[in-house]
């Protein structure tokens, strides 16, 4: 996929109104090129399919629950979204002795697949989107959009 024509999200408005705009327009070609190589391949997975599985890749052995308190997600839309990982054999489920009400989640052989392809598909997107930027210009625009995101946390 090159290039999406994408006339919902182009902004007619002066620059100031422009930037946000740009940025998430930007996100979108990311987002679609980074899942691409997942849809070419025999594993298509959702944005938030691929957030689930990150998480369980960072910390193995976590719950349902723990997913539920660091995301603040609906504990049902997660335990869909979890059934369809591991029906999908990207996820183990461990019954934990401690608790056995809880069950300890972790990526499988295929799951962990699925997030090293994620992350190389990153790296060289992140690599193609800074091309023809010196280091000294990443830097500025690393800069610039640190200050964007410390105006709106304010």
């Amino acid at each position: 996929m090159s290039e999406l024509n994408d006339n919902v999200n182009r902004s007619r408005q002066g620059p100031e109104d422009g930037v946000l705009d740009l940025i998430h327009t930007i996100m979108h070609q990311y987002r679609s090129q980074q899942y691409q190589v997942l849809r070419d391949g025999p594993h298509d997975v959702t944005h938030m399919e691929s957030k689930v599985l990150n998480y369980f890749e960072r910390h193995p052995s976590a719950t349902q629950s723990d997913l539920a308190q660091h995301t603040g997600r609906n504990k049902a839309q997660l335990a869909r979204l979890i059934k369809g990982l591991r029906d999908r054999e990207f996820l183990n489920g461990e019954i934990d002795e401690a608790d056995r009400r809880n069950v300890k989640l972790s990526l499988t052989a295929t799951g962990k697949s699925i997030q090293h392809t994620l992350q190389r598909q990153a790296k060289r997107l992140n690599t193609k989107a800074v091309g023809g930027l010196n280091n000294e210009e990443q830097q500025q625009l690393l800069k610039l959009l640190q200050h964007l995101k410390s105006n709106l946390d304010s």
